[in-house]
């Protein structure tokens, strides 16, 4: 992997310049070569790389951190009372030893916003992955204030998360025309919209909403996503607590009540726990959801929400990371792998001394990584100041980002994970569930709790304690008890000498990172260790190399595809049998789930936050088992934990009465109603700029016209959202759109008709009927996509049609009739995001 290429921030690289040199850095792993291209080099606001491989992206941030490390250089004495060992002789971090940490991915990975953003001057954008929000105000006011403020997050690419405990429940009196309340369920469909409404480069904002098993609309809250087509831009979790947890195992009644808190509720009913906890776990068992967080634990065994002010309120989307409202966190991985010597051979070891200090520079980085964040924040808040709006619109957004910066300033909360356990242990020798393994990853997670404090009360000594520090509050902990009992010493001289990090670990997932590490992702074991792959071959290739002959006519050579270490094994190994490897019997799918329970209670005992972690199970797996795992992991001290059964997410309910794929031409068409919301959609065929206009009716396409936008009408780049109006003459219907501009004046763009090439209006009159007898949405891409169109224009507008309507498949839909052009799945295929994603090998293809 080459790593001599200087950053430049004037010249620009094609994209077959950056593809030909991250292929070479990576290998010729073209899944890691176009995800760093995709989502972390770079661009312009042209959309032009700026950077060709990792190597410049490493070089940028390292020399970011470097200037916060030089701002505290001059504080730092090694004769200071109380430093660790280490921290008395250690080598200053400076940008070339940052960079050594970063290059090749191989010891510190920082996450994705940090890869993104820091140091790149192009884009104004937060560098904390999550945000748990205040919960809403429990009227329509705050409830409207709440989704404003989901808005700014996610225009800034923040995850966030919300509890919506705060809101009463359905039909309680309340003073405004409806006379009576519909519930908190009721708006999780508003904050899902806004989730999928706010642009962030390409990808889409993510949203936990969360609401406390107390509240009295609990069970509607964890059936809502039953129905696939609802709540479509949000995951959901609930908040269990060691009372109810209590009642369901001795089967007796549980209290629910509004305020959930109070100690004289205005809302009380008393239900059935086991009743509920069944209806939990069967709808976990439909759909992998809702979640299932044990909110006591992470309250408890906690070192910041034992403290007052920083109690935990929600969690960030993938759940890891459970904070107060008006926090944020920053995440940064290590790379378990690179630290096993002569992996995959019988003199394999775990340099522990070498991880040691990595983990302590990491988390010098990460408490850097605060102050770069601060420095982030603070230009969002000058450039709100700055921006044209009177103050009494940019008010609520100006007090959310000084919100963030207070808190962030206050806590200096991080998230120091860790990515590739599964290849590490591999690498060892050893198996994730037996005897060995498990201790070895017990001795990995305390080096790792070690580095990391001694780092934090080191640069306590240096830059001083998170505001706050107590060691009386600190004794209340479960986390801090156990640090007494098992690291005295590392606790003692905490106790006296405070700790810089209000909150230090966590284990996010790392999907796109493990990647670009090309190891397995964050705790979990390796999902897939090969598959096959196929690749298309010309009229003159090798007829050695054909494998098959399609119905076609053409040609395809198929090879297989090695998980990266796997593959590592057999070049050190000289072995190609999968079955002789030390992951045979240990991927995801194959590892006995009460082990993988124990790794991660072993993983959990020294993190202060919480894990990202999902066990995997066959799709046959009984609704009685998905419950026992959740039960066990309450027992063992889990925070939360997901399971996942195949196929759970498979199906699509368009309906209440589940209709049929196919369409039935004899049954009435939805009539138009004259005005209809629609949904601007603006996207890339190739290299050209088109927009699509999306009629919906009942929360579904309804009808769809779309063009190249130089064609279209001039429409500012702001409009998401207006109205197809059906206006009447004595000689024809025309079609106008209307939207309301910056200043709230209504626009009315008359004749739709014009705005686009008469040859896709024609056509998009046929996709519209077909939406409006309502064929389920995957149907619809399949029959459009399949269309032989009679030249390469027209074709262009058919792909266009395609990738607008993917948009509004819920994710987790299982593709009509296609099979996995890389590994072959003939079920694997599924929309995510609007992009085709293969979930057994991870292929992707957006367009």
């Amino acid at each position: 992997m080459p790593s001599d290429i200087t950053v430049s921030t004037t010249r620009t690289y094609t994209y077959e310049e950056v593809y030909s040199a991250s292929l070479q850095y990576f290998r010729n792993d073209e899944l890691a070569a176009t995800t760093w291209m995709n989502k972390y080099a770079r661009k312009n606001s042209k959309g032009e790389f700026l950077e060709t491989t990792p190597a410049d992206m490493h070089r940028r941030m390292a020399r970011e951190f470097a200037r916060i490390e030089g701002k505290y250089k001059d504080q730092f004495d090694r004769n200071s009372k109380g430093l660790s060992t280490y921290g008395k002789n250690r080598p200053h971090l400076d940008e070339k030893s940052i960079f050594h940490l970063f290059d090749n991915f191989k010891y510190v990975v920082p996450q994705g916003s940090v890869m993104f953003g820091l140091g790149n001057t192009d884009v104004l954008a937060s560098l904390s992955n999550c945000v748990v929000m205040p919960s809403p105000y429990d009227s329509y006011g705050g409830i409207m204030h709440t989704d404003q403020q989901l808005t700014q997050l996610f225009k800034r690419r923040c995850g966030v998360g919300i509890d919506l405990s705060s809101l009463r429940p359905s039909n309680q009196t309340v003073n405004n025309a409806a006379g009576t309340t519909s519930g908190a369920v009721s708006f999780m469909e508003r904050f899902s919209n806004t989730t999928r409404e706010v642009a962030q480069n390409g990808r889409r904002g993510a949203l936990m909403l969360t609401m406390d098993v107390a509240h009295p609309d609990i069970e509607d809250f964890v059936k809502i996503k039953q129905d696939l087509s609802k709540v479509t831009g949000a995951n959901i979790s609930i908040r269990l607590s060691d009372a109810f947890m209590s009642a369901v195992e001795q089967k007796e009644p549980f209290t629910l009540q509004w305020p959930i808190d109070s100690d004289k509720p205005s809302v009380t009913k008393e239900v059935d726990a086991v009743s509920l906890w069944n209806t939990i776990i069967k709808c976990a068992h439909n759909s992998a959801e809702p979640g299932l967080i044990f909110w006591d634990r992470q309250h408890h065994y906690s070192t910041s929400s034992v403290y007052p002010g920083y109690e935990n309120l929600s969690t960030n989307p993938c759940s890891e990371i459970a904070m107060q409202g008006g926090d944020s966190c920053r995440l940064i991985a290590i790379n378990l792998y690179s630290f096993v010597n002569d992996p995959f051979t019988a003199d394999a070891s775990f340099d522990y001394e070498l991880f040691y200090q990595t983990t302590y520079e990491a988390q010098r980085l990460m408490d850097d990584l605060v102050d770069l964040e601060l420095e982030h924040v603070q230009k969002v808040i000058d450039k709100i100041k700055q921006d044209p709006e009177p103050d009494y619109i940019k008010q609520p957004e100006l007090d959310l980002w000084q919100l963030l910066y207070d808190n962030g300033k206050n806590g200096r909360r991080t998230g120091l994970g860790f990515t590739g356990l599964g290849d590490a242990i591999a690498a060892l020798g050893l198996k994730m569930d037996e005897k060995g393994g498990l201790e070895t990853i017990d001795t990995i997670m305390r080096t790792k709790l070690k580095g990391e404090f001694d780092s934090s009360i080191d640069m306590s000594i240096e830059r001083g304690s998170f505001v706050g520090f107590d060691p009386v509050i600190e004794a209340t902990s479960e986390f801090i008890q156990m640090m007494k009992e098992d690291f005295p010493e590392v606790h003692d001289r905490m106790m006296e000498h405070g700790r810089r990090n209000i909150s230090i670990s966590t284990v996010a997932p790392t999907g796109s990172l493990s990647m670009l590490t090309q190891t397995t992702s964050g705790i979990e074991p390796p999902f897939m260790l090969s598959y096959k792959r196929r690749r298309k071959l010309s009229g003159k290739s090798d007829e050695t190399k054909v494998s098959f002959v399609d119905e076609l006519g053409d040609a395809w050579e198929e090879f297989d595809v090695y998980h990266a270490k796997l593959k590592t094994w057999m070049e050190i190994s000289g072995k190609s049998e999968i079955s002789e490897s030390p992951y045979a019997g240990a991927t995801a799918n194959e590892i006995d789930w009460i082990k993988r329970v124990e790794v991660q209670s072993i993983v959990q005992k020294y993190t202060t936050h919480s894990i990202s972690s999902t066990i995997n199970l066959p799709s046959d797996v009984s609704v009685g088992k998905v419950g026992e795992i959740y039960l066990e992991s309450w027992k063992h001290g889990l925070k939360g934990i997901t399971v996942y059964r195949d196929g759970s997410r498979s199906g699509v309910l368009v309906s209440k009465d589940e209709k049929k794929a196919k369409v039935d031409l004899n049954a009435p068409v939805i009539p138009r109603p004259d005005t209809l919301e629609a949904r601007i959609i603006r996207f890339k065929n190739e290299s050209e700029n088109w927009i699509a206009v999306v009629g919906i009716l009942d929360d579904l396409p309804y009808e769809i016209f779309t063009g190249k936008a130089e064609d279209a009408f001039n429409l500012p780049p702001y409009v998401t959202r207006g109205s197809v109006v059906r206006a009447r003459t004595e000689t024809q219907t025309r079609y106008d759109f209307q939207y309301t501009d910056s200043q709230g004046y209504r626009v009315t763009i008359e004749g739709l008709s014009r705005s686009f090439n008469k040859e896709f209006w024609n056509y998009a009159k046929l996709i519209s009927g077909v939406l409006r007898h309502r064929m389920p949405l995957p149907y619809v891409v399949e029959l459009v996509s399949n269309l032989n169109l009679d030249n390469d224009f027209i074709n262009s507008w058919k792909n266009g049609v395609a990738r607008a309507l993917k948009t509004f498949i819920p994710d987790g839909t299982v593709a009509v009739d296609k099979t996995c052009p890389d590994c072959g799945d003939t079920d694997g295929l599924i929309y995510e995001e609007g992009c085709l994603k293969c979930k057994s090998c991870g292929h992707s293809k957006c367009g």
